[in-house]
């Protein structure tokens, strides 16, 4: 199994939207590492790990957000993967 690892920077609506938890609801689901967080200019930031379908799928599920979430822009950046990560967390 080759693992893909993202980051991810979210514009639009998605602050005071449930976006992290919808964001790690769904990468638990879909058996995804990494971590999410609030920016200070209104975004949502994280990074993702895990095989490449499923990382895919995430980061689909993204793109659309949760139900009162509007996305104007995603951007994407594959990088090196990370050793020991056990979960997704968001990050405060």
């Amino acid at each position: 199994m080759a693992l893909t690892r993202m980051k991810f920077k979210v514009h639009g609506r998605v602050q005071g939207v449930n976006f992290r938890n919808f964001t790690q609801k769904k990468a638990t689901e879909y058996g995804i590492t990494g971590w999410v967080q609030n920016t200070l200019d209104g975004r949502v930031q994280g990074e993702v790990q895990g095989e490449d379908t499923q990382v895919q799928k995430l980061l689909k599920d993204i793109d659309q957000g949760p139900r009162y979430a509007h996305v104007t822009k995603l951007e994407k950046t594959g990088i090196e993967t990370a050793e020991g990560e056990g979960d997704f967390e968001i990050r405060r």
